[in-house]
């Protein structure tokens, strides 16, 4: 495959277990493509779309990521926190990102739409002004974590100890403020 893209269109092509590194990807569309358990380190993605395309366990070390838009995506066990850091930027809409990694990712006002985050790590990690828009934050973990301005107002299953994290001015509501102190073992009701 050759290795600059521009304002190309992949559609249901199979990557599944495939190595493509080094190749540059700029205002590409990939549709309804199989990525899983394949390698793409070192890769450059701008300006790009992935809509209901499979990547779970892909591997993005060394990969620029900026202007991405997954869009009913899996993207399971993928280790964002390998990426490149320079301008890293991205949002998910009603992508399933189970057992993903962000430790310690500066990925301020990153969007999650309708999206599971189940036993996520966002440890060590800037989150400022991120929003968490009806998403299931299960067994995530948020240590460390920078937290300020963070919108949470209709996540849920969230666990966050205001101990070990900066929360300040985070937006929570009222039905999912046990998140916050469920290490007291107390009863709300």
């Amino acid at each position: 495959m050759e290795k600059n893209h521009e304002n190309k269109v992949f559609e249901k092509v199979n990557f599944s277990n495939k190595e493509l590194k080094n190749a540059t990807f700029e205002k590409c569309k990939f549709v309804s493509c199989d990525f899983s358990n394949s390698n793409l380190s070192s890769n450059t993605f701008n300006d790009c779309s992935f809509d209901n395309c499979n990547m779970s366990m892909v591997k993005l070390s060394k990969s620029k990521v900026t202007h991405v838009h997954f869009v009913n995506c899996k993207l399971i066990g993928i280790n964002f926190n390998e990426c490149n850091d320079f301008l890293f930027s991205a949002d998910f809409n009603n992508c399933l990102l189970d057992y993903t990694s962000f430790a310690g990712k500066k990925i301020p006002k990153i969007k999650f739409t309708n999206c599971s985050l189940k036993e996520s790590n966002f440890s060590n990690a800037d989150l400022s002004e991120s929003i968490f828009l009806n998403c299931n934050l299960e067994g995530t973990v948020f240590n460390k974590t920078i937290l300020g301005k963070v919108d949470f107002t209709t996540a849920y299953n969230f666990t966050i100890d205001p101990e070990f994290n900066s929360i300040k001015k985070a937006k929570f509501s009222r039905n999912t403020i046990q998140g916050l102190l469920t290490k007291h073992d107390i009863v709300i009701e």
